[in-house]
């Protein structure tokens, strides 16, 4: 029911999977109402504070960006964001010296022990919630999503691969950290031999390796020699994407999302377009339906406009 940070302070080091440069990450305890928020040293010298909101985030294909009016921006947060909102981490400042995140291995299970093995400890504010009222769904192209009112958190993910190795996959759960950790902190981010020349020449991929992604061939294997983590891993890394995605929300979101070939892009639409509608939410303290709901007016984090840096 209580607002939470880490008890001590966890560092990581890795490369950008896209910028394929080094970079180091630090997750600092903060207090309450803080929020996730990353700060950026800029070239002169000023820190950029960039909230981990989705009135702060681009549309984006390759990976979840945060930015400022000032142009200073952080990419790749996915998979942070992932494990900080699974683990129920409310209040964090991520200080970092490049702008993405470092990698890792493809996924949010090294971030997810280091939260572990640090812990997370209470603080004296009550949590927010932000409760589903009534479904709100967008469409783009062929792919889909939506939310729809459900008394926890829940995904439902679902993708649709021509390439043989993946097809058609679903993963369906409610969040917890537990499950998470079991589920889908492992599942590691995927891609095209097809794409790798196309991904170069703009300048993406560069940090990429077997040593962090899952690649298929050409003809539809698995160029990595140890395989799969899952024989579904794609759906589950997909599942994880939007967790982290979600993360953007500001609260803790109850209610269920869906989508059908989604990705970034569409997790994004289908958030703002959730907070775009006054009616289809509410923001309480509690998280299951009571006959008194406490309730606040919105976030001003949660309902602002969306804007922020068009790279990626």
């Amino acid at each position: 029911m209580f607002q939470q940070t880490i008890a001590s302070r966890i560092d990581f080091d890795g490369v950008g999977v896209h910028s394929g440069l080094p970079v180091r990450l630090a997750l600092l305890p903060a207090e309450i109402d803080t929020g996730i928020v990353f700060h950026l040293a800029g070239s002169n010298g000023l820190v950029h504070e960039i909230p981990a909101i989705s009135a702060h985030s681009a549309l984006t294909d390759l990976s979840t960006v945060v930015g400022d009016l000032k142009g200073a921006y952080v990419s790749t947060i996915e998979h942070l964001m992932a494990a900080l909102y699974a683990m129920d981490v409310d209040n964090v400042v991520v200080r970092i010296d490049a702008k993405e995140t470092p990698i890792l291995d493809g996924c949010s299970a090294q971030y997810i022990r280091g939260i572990a093995d640090a812990g997370v400890v209470s603080q004296v504010a009550k949590r927010r919630y932000l409760r589903v009222l009534k479904p709100v769904s967008v469409e783009m192209n062929e792919a889909r999503a939506e939310y729809r009112p459900y008394a926890g958190t829940r995904f439902e993910i679902e993708i649709d691969f021509a390439n043989a190795a993946i097809g058609r996959q679903v993963y369906r759960a409610d969040l917890t950290a537990g499950r998470f950790a079991k589920d889908l902190a492992n599942a590691r981010t995927f891609g095209f031999m097809a794409d790798v020349e196309r991904l170069w020449a703009a300048g993406y991929a560069l940090g990429s390796s077997l040593e962090n992604s899952v690649v298929l061939s050409d003809d539809g294997g698995v160029v990595n020699p140890e395989g799969l983590r899952f024989e579904d891993e794609f759906v589950r890394h997909k599942a994880l994407d939007a967790v982290g995605d979600q993360a953007l929300a500001g609260a803790r979101i109850l209610g269920c999302y869906r989508s059908y070939r989604g990705g970034h892009r569409l997790n994004a639409l289908a958030l703002q377009a959730l907070l775009a509608d006054r009616k289809a939410y509410e923001i309480v303290e509690m998280p299951s339906r009571r006959v008194d709901p406490v309730r606040h007016a919105p976030l001003v984090a949660v309902a602002a406009p969306a804007y922020g840096p068009q790279v990626l």
